[in-house]
């Protein structure tokens, strides 16, 4: 490796969750790290979905385009049935 171009590759603490403390090698400045997701409480480990709907999103999303999806199936319904 050339000198003077890499970052230091130490080891650091890295601290879960849960309080336990698992010892890895990073660029990281600093000893610790400390972790608020991990195996313990991903939705992605647990199986748990969590959904977080901020300011009514998808409410707001449903009301402005399923009104308008379902006006269009009454529009090409009554069009078949004047054929």
């Amino acid at each position: 490796m050339k000198k003077d171009i890499h970052p230091e590759y130490d080891f650091i603490d890295v601290k879960l969750s849960d309080d336990s403390v698992v010892k890895m090698r990073s660029t990281m400045k600093g000893d610790v790290y400390n972790s608020e997701i991990d195996s313990t409480n991903h939705p992605f480990y647990t199986g748990k979905r969590q959904f977080v709907d901020t300011a009514g999103r998808v409410e707001k999303f449903k009301r402005r385009y399923a009104k308008k999806a379902v006006e269009e199936v009454e529009v090409e319904a009554l069009k078949k049935a004047a054929e």
